[in-house]
C-alpha cells in the first residue's frame, strides 16, 4: 500500500515508518509540487492538517486521512471535501500534556515567577509556598486527552471535577457535568483547565460573565482553543482581580500580533502553543495500528466526525 506523508519533518516520519512497516510504500517531499503529485496516487495520508488541507484544495483525494494533530481544524473548513475517513491523533499527548498543567499549577502554589523577580532584585525571598493537595480541579473538556490529564493529576491529591458535553459519571471525576454547568463550577475551584476542542458551541465561551464568576484566587490555563476565550475580557478580568492569573498555550491568532493586549496584560504567561509537541515515534505507533484496523475494517482510533468537529 503506497502512504503519504505530508509533514514539516517528514524525513524522520518517513525513516520511523519504513521501519516500522517495511511492506509499505512511503512516498513524501518537501516540495509542495511533488507532493501534490504523489498524493494523487496515494489512497491513504499522514501528516499535518495545514499541509493536508492544502492536498484536498487541490483536487487530491484520499480514502483515508490520518491527522497528527489532535486537533483537525484545518480539515473542516468550507468547501473541503468530507467523503473520506478521517482520523487524528489520540492517545499520545495524555502525559506531555499532565506535564504542562501540572508545571504551571506547581509553579503558581511555589510562587516560581515572584522568587526570580526577587532574586534579579537580590532580595531574599523566604516565603513558604502552597501545596496542590486539598485544591480543587476543573478540567473543561473530558476526552482522551482530559481523562489522561486527570490520571496524572490524582496523586498529588487534587479534587477532580469535569465538563463534557453532557453530564455523566465519570472516573476519576467527582463530578462530570454538562457544559451548561459550567458558570457554577468555576466559582467552586482553584484551577479552571480549558481542553475543549474547536467546535461551534466552543467560541467565546470564557467572557466577561463567566470571569466574574471565577474565584479571585483562581487560575485559568487555556491548552483547548483560542476561540474559547474573548481575549479583552480575559484581559479585563485580570486587571479587575476576578481571578488571580492565566496561562495561555492557545491563541485565536498564532503568533500572537506584536500589539495584541496579551504580552502586557497583568498575570497573564504565554508559552507559545508548546503545551503537547507530537512525539513523531509514538504518532507513527498509533498510524500503524490503525492502518492494520484499516485494511482489516475494524473500527479505528481518533476517527473524526464531521458533524461534531472532533
Amino acid at each position: 500500500m503506497r502512504v503519504l506523508i505530508a509533514e514539516h519533518d517528514h524525513p524522520l516520519y518517513a525513516r520511523l515508518l519504513r521501519e516500522a512497516a517495511p511492506d509499505l510504500e512511503v512516498m513524501t517531499s518537501g516540495d509542495s509540487a511533488e507532493l501534490s503529485s504523489l498524493a494523487a496516487d496515494c489512497p491513504v495520508w499522514l501528516g499535518q492538517p495545514d499541509l493536508l488541507a492544502t492536498l484536498l484544495r487541490q483536487g487530491n483525494h484520499p480514502a483515508w486521512l490520518q491527522s497528527t494533530w489532535a486537533g483537525v481544524t484545518p480539515l473542516l473548513a468550507e468547501g473541503l471535501p468530507r467523503d473520506y475517513r478521517l482520523t487524528r491523533a489520540v492517545g499520545i499527548f495524555g502525559q506531555v500534556m499532565a506535564e504542562y498543567v501540572l508545571t504551571y499549577m506547581l509553579g503558581h502554589e511555589r510562587e516560581v515567577l515572584a522568587r526570580l523577580v526577587s532574586q534579579v532584585e537580590r532580595k531574599w525571598d523566604n516565603r513558604m509556598g502552597q501545596s496542590l493537595a486539598g485544591r480543587k480541579v476543573l478540567i473543561v473538556g473530558t476526552g482522551d486527552i482530559g481523562r489522561s490529564v486527570a490520571q496524572f493529576l490524582l496523586p498529588f491529591g487534587v479534587e477532580l471535577y469535569g465538563i463534557a458535553s453532557e453530564a455523566r459519571e465519570q472516573a476519576p471525576f467527582i463530578e462530570v457535568a454538562g457544559l451548561d454547568q459550567l458558570n457554577r463550577l468555576v466559582g467552586e475551584v482553584d484551577y479552571v483547565v480549558n481542553l475543549l476542542p474547536n467546535t461551534a458551541n466552543t467560541h467565546d465561551l470564557y467572557d466577561a460573565a463567566l470571569f466574574k464568576q471565577f474565584k479571585p484566587t483562581g487560575v485559568f490555563i487555556n491548552v483547548g482553543r483560542g476561540v474559547a476565550v474573548v481575549d479583552a475580557d480575559l484581559v479585563e478580568a485580570l486587571k479587575e482581580g476576578h481571578l488571580a492569573g492565566a496561562v495561555i498555550d492557545v491563541c485565536r491568532q498564532e503568533p500572537l500580533p506584536q500589539r495584541h493586549p496579551f504580552w502586557t496584560a497583568w498575570g497573564l504567561l504565554l508559552t507559545g502553543h508548546s503545551s503537547a509537541p507530537t512525539s513523531p515515534k509514538m504518532m507513527v505507533e498509533l498510524f500503524v495500528e490503525n492502518l492494520r484496523k484499516y485494511q482489516a475494517q475494524e473500527v479505528l482510533r481518533g476517527e473524526v466526525s464531521f458533524e461534531r468537529g472532533y
